[in-house]
């Protein structure tokens, strides 16, 4: 999966558990922001709980780059 898909799957999965629940979360734009921040909270989690940075440690390394350019992505949606 490209970055930027797995972005803008992210992005939607928590826009629909926003927009399932019995919430004032009715308008579109402002379930796009909510689900955008829970999405970024989500990567970076995923970067700080990797155990290395440095290329020496290619799996990890490839990993973190990764969710790297999906967060990326994710600020630009």
């Amino acid at each position: 999966m490209k970055p930027i898909d797995k972005a803008n799957d992210l992005v939607d999965r928590f826009r629909m558990v926003l927009m399932n629940e019995d919430t004032e979360c009715g308008n579109e734009i402002l379930c796009t922001i909510i689900s955008k921040q829970n999405a970024l909270i989500a990567v970076d989690e995923l970067i700080k709980a990797s155990p290395t940075k440095s290329p020496i440690n290619m799996p990890h390394f490839k990993a973190v780059k990764f969710w790297q350019e999906v967060k990326y992505e994710i600020e630009k949606i």
